[in-house]
């Protein structure tokens, strides 16, 4: 699943790479890819899994969690941002492109839904099983970052850091909810606040499309996340590793923190 899903990844980002020609036909691809992934893991689960019902995608949850995810996101990158803007670190230089940030979406409807399905939907969910939460929330994070490595500005430090502030906290929401709604929302509220908001570099991929705001990064990598982007700031770090503390207590309080060898059930809220 994990693998097949890996070719979903690479085949929508080779169609997007033509589509984002336009702001609308990145918009109308980038939200078609989504859509076909979300059915070709739904397929998979049928298929691989005794026609197990893919209740982490109950469509029950997903307005609710896609709402709470997306804002959750926008807002932590926002104060992201107006943390490292305060230490001199960010500068607004004007206004940007209204279509860049359209490009920008569509490519990250597509990112944010390909990459939690690969990631929390298989990887951890099927790793919780023979390892435990622990062990599935340690491998995936370190895989998800792992992976950044391939970016064209990547830094073995921005990977670590994506494994700790994303791959962490997106593991530990679906721990919390069993459903990767929420994930899916908060995965594409951050990127699109990164690249298509505040015009800042995304996971070590600079020169995408234009943003809402042009602006500048300059100072200290530590603060400012240097050529990868503000994710491999330590102020990223430190406001993710909240939310990610508070899921896993949550996590704990409902009984969805598992040992080794267990076998847990996509529960819903």
């Amino acid at each position: 699943m994990f693998v097949l899903l890996l070719v979903v990844n690479v085949l929508a980002g080779l169609v997007l790479h033509v589509a984002v020609a336009t702001p609308v036909t990145s918009l109308i691809v980038g939200v078609a890819t989504a859509i076909l992934a979300l059915w070709f893991y739904s397929a998979l689960v049928r298929r691989l899994e005794g026609r197990r019902r893919p209740e982490e995608l109950s469509l029950s949850d997903a307005r609710h969690g896609l709402v709470r995810g997306v804002l959750l996101g926008l807002g932590l990158f926002a104060l992201t941002i107006a943390i490292i803007a305060m230490f001199g670190g960010y500068h607004v230089l004007g206004w940007g492109s209204f279509g860049g940030a359209v490009t920008t979406l569509g490519v990250m409807c597509s990112a944010a839904v390909t990459e939690e399905l690969i990631f929390r939907g298989a990887l951890f969910r099927i790793l919780e099983e023979k390892t435990g939460t622990w062990g599935a929330l340690a491998v995936s994070g370190l895989v998800f970052g792992g992976l950044h490595l391939f970016n064209r500005d990547a830094t073995v430090w921005g990977a670590l850091a994506i494994a700790i502030e994303a791959g962490l906290l997106f593991g530990a929401m679906f721990a919390a909810t069993r459903s990767l709604w929420l994930p899916i929302g908060l995965h594409l509220g951050w990127n699109v606040a990164e690249g298509g908001i505040f015009g800042t570099t995304v996971s070590g991929t600079a020169g995408g499309p234009a943003s809402l705001l042009q602006a500048s990064i300059s100072g200290p990598p530590a603060l400012t996340g240097g050529a990868f982007g503000p994710e491999a700031s330590v102020i990223a770090i430190l406001l993710c590793i909240v939310p990610t503390v508070l899921f896993l207590i949550l996590a704990k309080r409902r009984g969805r923190f598992y040992g080794r060898g267990a076998r847990p059930a996509a529960q819903q809220d």
